[in-house]
């Protein structure tokens, strides 16, 4: 800057010079307008009634700040205004008021940039003014380096300015926050949102914080001048308001000692060597960044610059009674301390209580940082209200009812005998956010750690992976193969019950569909507290309820095993049904004989694990009339089939397996499903499912065009467990539309 004021001063002598002007035009030319309004000082000494205002200016050493160009809003407190401010503090006058205290008032005062009324209700995002939305606006004051004692030791303290982070060269500025019709009428609010803050106090569509406005847009050559007719010192923050508020000093506690670290951090002991001339270390008080927000950062998310003009943090803290009542029943159940809590208990039960965003009283309608809708009643709930620096505080008389703390997910969640089941539950499964929906039935079943870790499962946590090993064969699987195979398994224990299907499972039997509608699972059968899958059908086994617990969503079974998912052919299954019962028989001959089934390994062409489907089995009065009607060859023979005739069986059984869907009697899969067989022209072929979940009927048409023939299961001999799959006896066969 003094290379280029150098070079101004030399150039200009010349160019008087060269045109031979005098000094006196020079100096009319470069004149302070006649027109231009006084700068923000000048004004307030001209106008009489900010003597304390600007005896306060000169103390906190911003008179020449203010007395020269520059861009600022000032909103002036008058001399009434520091009356009563004299009086509330107990002093008699402008002198008794120390130097650090005068800086306070002035800077917080201040707001960067100017801005007329009308302007201080739009936000300046980064693509432009959005009108109407802005609440607050960025003052000059920061609290900057603090020392304190933290266990024990002296410390100096700067606080974070992002959340879970600090950045070099933000200064944290605080925030102030007003009140104008424009705002309130763009956001649905009213003077009911501003008394709720400041009962008693009159709204009058411009006030800052309490204070009215009593005139606005008085211009200044550097700024804008609003006269107010209270003093405001700046307002605590989140972080500081729970700190000095001992009514809610346990959720505090919580916060310090699990969720807040104090880093050492260079850059800012450099710089408060070279403000102070101290050597003292400087750490950051960080908070965990899994919170919504850090309580001590008075930015707001910083997604923009200026994003705290239009937005703010809020904080819902239960005090100290309610808290200690609701850690003792509820999360303390199954741990014998506080302590002794898992770190997301703590960071899932601070979030409950956070909103990354301006919760208004009127609206009560932002989600919390757990994505879940508020349980609070505003008018009976809150105990305590206060604008803050950055955001809003409630205090209340109640826990946020979370659903992590109410629902089958619970069981696990809050019980360290199930802590792989909670690890499993959070990984990124969806199981998560399934069963913890306070508002959605389910029925779970729930193996512990020592169940899991019988059947092989262990969690490395050197390597931060599942490990499997077979009970059996001693085969290893690591990583995401383990996990894929404990996560299936799993997805064998949820059920959704919107009508309690399994509340008496230990006296009713039937068939059910895991998972919900979102994520369908695989079938799953019960009968007097045991429960069966697939997989223990094939291996004989079977899985049995130990214990149960009733949650507001639902019900948890504790059991001594998983149902078992199969890893064998759906093939298999028939082959064994065909040995026990002879109605399936005749459809297994063909199936048996034909060249797309491998009788060793019960493969059919076409048929894969891991995918759904649904076996439509003839019987045999069924497959006597397809063969009467040339839809099979007289005999299951290949050798007795002509190549026609061979080729006909395996038409004839694709189009008896419906593919990626799998059909019961329970009403959840109904329409046309595509089958395995492909036309003539190389197209789909589909099946009709009519399934009535009330009437516990199912049957199945085909695209022959006769609407009146159906094939329907039998009941006695039908939903048998197979991979994904599920295998039906019918009594009647389903014949492909002749092409033309």
């Amino acid at each position: 800057m003094k290379k280029k004021l150098h070079y101004y001063l030399l150039v200009i002598p010349l160019l008087a010079m060269s045109f031979g002007c005098s000094s006196d035009v020079y100096d009319e030319y470069y004149a302070r307008p006649a027109g231009l309004e006084d700068p923000i000082y000048q004004q307030l000494e001209a106008r009489g009634n900010f003597k304390n205002l600007t005896a306060l200016i000169e103390k906190a050493g911003y008179k020449d700040i203010l007395g020269k160009a520059g861009y600022w809003t000032m909103f002036a407190p008058n001399d009434e205004a520091f009356a009563k401010f004299f009086q509330e503090q107990g002093i008699s006058d402008v002198t008794k008021i120390d130097d650090a205290t005068a800086a306070k008032i002035v800077k917080y005062a201040l707001v960067y940039n100017a801005f007329m009324k009308d302007r201080l209700s739009d936000y300046q995002s980064a693509k432009g003014w959005v009108a109407d939305n802005a609440f607050r606006r960025r003052t000059a004051f920061y609290d900057g380096f603090v020392t304190k004692t933290i266990d024990g030791q002296p410390m100096v303290i700067v606080g974070s300015n992002r959340n879970g982070g600090y950045v070099s060269g933000d200064y944290n500025n605080k925030y102030i926050t007003y009140f104008t019709d424009e705002y309130f009428k763009t956001k649905n609010l009213s003077s009911y949102d501003f008394n709720y803050f400041y009962p008693g106090k009159e709204y009058t569509g411009f006030n800052v914080l309490e204070s009215k406005v009593l005139e606005a847009d008085v211009v200044a050559e550097n700024g804008v001048i609003h006269e107010v007719d209270k003093v405001s010192l700046p307002l605590m923050n989140i972080d500081q308001y729970l700190e000095q508020n001992s009514k809610y000093s346990l959720f505090r506690q919580i916060l310090e000692d699990n969720l807040t670290s104090y880093v050492y951090y260079q850059p800012a002991t450099a710089e408060y060597y070279n403000y102070t001339g101290k050597s003292d270390k400087v750490y950051v008080k960080l908070y965990d960044p899994t919170l919504a927000f850090s309580p001590n950062n008075e930015n707001f998310v910083k997604a923009e610059d200026n994003d705290g003009q239009a937005d703010a943090y809020t904080l819902i803290a239960p005090e100290n009674t309610v808290l200690e009542e609701f850690i003792n029943k509820v999360l303390l159940k199954h741990y014998p301390t506080r302590d002794k809590l898992p770190k997301y208990i703590f960071q899932d039960l601070i979030n409950a209580h956070m909103v990354q965003g301006a919760l208004w009283p009127s609206k009560n309608d932002l989600a919390n940082g757990l994505k879940e809708d508020l349980t609070f009643n505003f008018a009976t709930d809150i105990i305590e209200k206060k604008v803050l620096s950055n955001g809003f505080f409630y205090g209340a008389n109640k826990v946020q009812k979370s659903n992590l703390f109410y629902t089958v997910y619970t069981s696990a969640y809050l019980d360290p005998k199930y802590s792989f089941a909670t690890k499993i539950f959070n990984d990124g499964s969806g199981i998560k956010e399934m069963i913890s929906n306070i508002n959605t039935k389910y029925t779970i079943f729930l193996p512990s750690d020592a169940v899991l870790g019988a059947l092989g499962f262990s969690w490395d946590s050197r390597f931060l992976q599942w490990v499997y090993i077979n009970p059996v064969t001693g085969q290893t699987e690591n990583g995401s193969a383990a996990r894929n195979r404990l996560v299936r398994l799993f997805y064998n224990c949820i059920v959704l019950t919107p009508n309690g299907e399994l509340n008496n499972i230990a006296t009713t039997s039937g068939i059910i569909r895991t998972g919900d509608n979102e994520l369908p699972g695989e079938y799953i059968q019960w009968s007097n507290n045991k429960v069966y899958a697939a997989g223990d059908v094939a291996n004989g086994t079977v899985t049995k309820v130990i214990g149960k617990e009733l949650q507001e969503n639902g019900i948890t079974y504790y059991v001594d095993s998983f149902p078992q998912f199969s890893t064998e052919f759906q093939g298999l299954v028939i082959k064994r049904l065909a040995a026990s019962n002879t109605e399936y028989n005749s459809f297994y001959q063909y199936l048996a004989n034909s060249k797309i089934f491998n009788v060793a390994t019960g493969k059919i062409e076409g048929v894969d694990l891991g995918t759904s489907y649904t076996f439509i089995v003839p019987n045999k009065a069924a497959i006597a009339r397809a063969v009467a009607a040339k839809l099979l060859p007289a005999s299951p023979n290949p050798a007795l089939q002509t190549t026609g005739e061979r080729d006909l069986v395996v038409e004839f059984i694709q189009y008896h397996i419906i593919t990626n869907k799998t059909a019961s009697n329970d009403g959840l899969t109904t329409g046309q499903w595509e089958t395995l067989r492909k036309n003539g022209q190389g197209d789909k072929t589909y099946v009709a499912v009519i399934s009535d979940g009330t009437a516990r009927t199912l049957s199945f048409k085909d695209e022959s065009g006769d609407e009146n023939v159906a094939a329907n299961f039998v009941p006695a001999s039908s939903n048998n467990l197979a991979d994904r799959s599920l295998i039906h006896l019918v009594d009647n066969y389903l014949k492909l539309r002749e092409s033309k």
